[in-house]
């Protein structure tokens, strides 16, 4: 049986923009998993391009609250899965955010209203790496490798957007090797070490410090 999610695909996966391939290798993987992603219906933009850029922190943590709603409405029981870096940071902030703020889940509710939403607070927020590492497993991965990456050399780039603050459970924020272990598991060998692994890209800063 199929694992399934409550899917936010977010404005970069769309075809022609900057991570439309990686949306298709992400679909071609979950088709070899098991894995099933039931898209979130009428999803908008999780504001981590537009948010910083002078609209206030309530409109910006409304926009990802709204999907959440969403998949709290179309999808019950299943977990919010985001496969790009700021749309799953962006979804998971807000999400924590209005469930530790119970003032700031009420003026987001009152926005939502008019779209007749509700913000509950029963989801949970995944990267897709995280459905990968802990739901299908490296030796599950490895096992429908068809082409091993052998005598290939490949340093892991993990970035700050899915390390800082939240990361991967068990991960150091130094170092976090998921990466790494998941670059051997398809036959190839990790750079040990790699100091670039876990800089910041300056992709999140372009609106805000162009």
């Amino acid at each position: 049986m199929a694992k399934e999610y409550s899917f936010y695909p977010g404005c970069s996966s769309q075809k022609g923009a900057s991570s439309s391939n990686q949306f298709r290798s992400t679909q071609a993987i979950c088709d070899i998993l098991g894995i099933k992603l039931n898209e979130i219906p009428d999803w908008n933009c999780c504001s981590a391009s537009i948010g910083y850029a002078g609209g206030g922190e309530l409109p910006r943590i409304t926009l990802s609250a709204r999907n959440i709603a969403l998949s709290e409405e179309h999808h019950p029981n299943q977990d919010v899965v985001a496969t790009c870096a700021a749309c799953w940071l962006a979804t998971r902030e807000a999400d924590e955010r209005l469930k530790h703020d119970k003032q700031l889940m009420a003026e987001a509710n009152e926005a939502l209203k008019e779209a007749g939403l509700t913000f509950k607070g029963e989801k949970k927020v995944r990267h897709m790496v995280e459905v990968l590492v802990e739901d299908i497993g490296y030796d599950e991965m490895k096992k429908h490798v068809k082409k091993p990456l052998e005598g290939i050399k490949i340093a892991g780039y993990v970035g700050c957007q899915t390390n800082r603050p939240f990361g991967i459970d068990g991960e150091s924020f130094e170092n976090p090797v998921y990466l790494d272990k998941m670059i051997q598991a398809m036959g190839a060998e990790a750079v040990e070490n790699y100091d670039k692994k876990v800089s910041c890209c300056g992709g999140a800063l372009m609106f805000s410090e162009p």
